[in-house]
């Protein structure tokens, strides 16, 4: 059954929650610039572990583009508790309309310090996460920890807007803080022989060993941007960013774009909990 979720109550919107498999579809108040979502479970045991977030608010004249994938590990209480939170927190800065960047950095921040006080809730297990914020149709801010990914499509080019935080490229940071990296048991190297990112919120466990800290980028988007994909390492343990721009950018409506893009994911025999939003910028 799927969940819904309200972030806050004043602005009188909400978002669809985690389900084993979930899609939707929705628009801008012009209606130009239009998103699609899918979400599938894998083939592993557990419940499904990913949450998403795609809609359109208006908050104090503004109207912005709230996208998010959190992709769970050992539970899906941290990535619910993203969903329904760290958006709220982002926008609670006093700063966000002039530094949105900085708000960001410090609502991921916070956001992690609250998973972690809480663990006795919310449990021993973590997420990444992915979010993009898109202000007036006109900026975009991404930011990330762990291996879900953003891309978009501009000039023909595909832009990588994220970088994946493994523990083999943050090997110095986890082992300054005392940690190490392990390809064993397994062939993936791991924090602590454990945990395939070196980037997270919550892992309690492991906290002294990972960063929370989001990489952050932002880009003006104008008439030469046309797709952005956002995907959990489902896709892209099978798919380059080409390909997934590639199926995204031929069929129209951006809901069917991103089941078929999983679809390709799935036909490609990847076995994660997978998740996609495509958000097309002119129709």
């Amino acid at each position: 059954m799927d969940k819904f979720f309200c972030f806050n109550a004043g602005w009188g919107q909400c978002v669809g929650g985690q389900s084993s498999n979930n899609s939707g579809k929705g628009k801008s108040r012009e209606g130009q610039i239009k998103y699609g979502f899918s979400l599938v479970k894998g083939k592993a045991s557990h419940p499904m572990e990913d949450y998403h977030v795609a809609k359109f608010v208006q908050v104090e004249g503004h109207e912005l583009g709230l996208f998010a994938i959190f992709d769970g590990h050992l539970g899906h209480d941290v990535p619910a508790y993203l969903q329904n939170h760290l958006f709220d927190n982002i926008l609670k800065e006093d700063s966000f309309w002039t530094d949105p960047g900085g708000s960001i950095s410090k609502a991921y921040e916070k956001t992690d310090q609250e998973i972690l006080s809480d663990s006795s809730n919310l449990g021993q297990g973590g997420s990444t996460a992915v979010t993009a914020i898109l202000i007036n149709g006109q900026r975009l801010w991404v930011a990330n920890v762990g291996d879900s990914r953003a891309v978009i499509s501009r000039a023909g080019q595909v832009i990588q807007m994220t970088i994946d935080h493994e523990p083999s490229t943050e090997r110095d940071s986890i082992e300054n803080k005392g940690g190490f990296v392990s390809s064993m048991p397994g062939d993936v190297p791991r924090v602590n022989g454990q945990l395939a990112v070196s980037r997270a919120f919550g892992d309690r466990s492991l906290k002294s060993h990972l960063r929370s800290d989001p990489d952050i980028l932002d880009m003006n988007i104008d008439v030469n941007c046309d797709i952005l994909v956002l995907a959990s390492d489902g896709i892209w343990k099978v798919m380059t960013n080409q390909d997934a721009v590639n199926i995204a950018r031929r069929i129209k409506n951006p809901q069917k774009a991103a089941e078929q893009v999983i679809a390709e994911a799935l036909n490609r025999d990847s076995k994660d909990d997978i998740s996609c939003i495509v958000v097309r910028f002119r129709s």
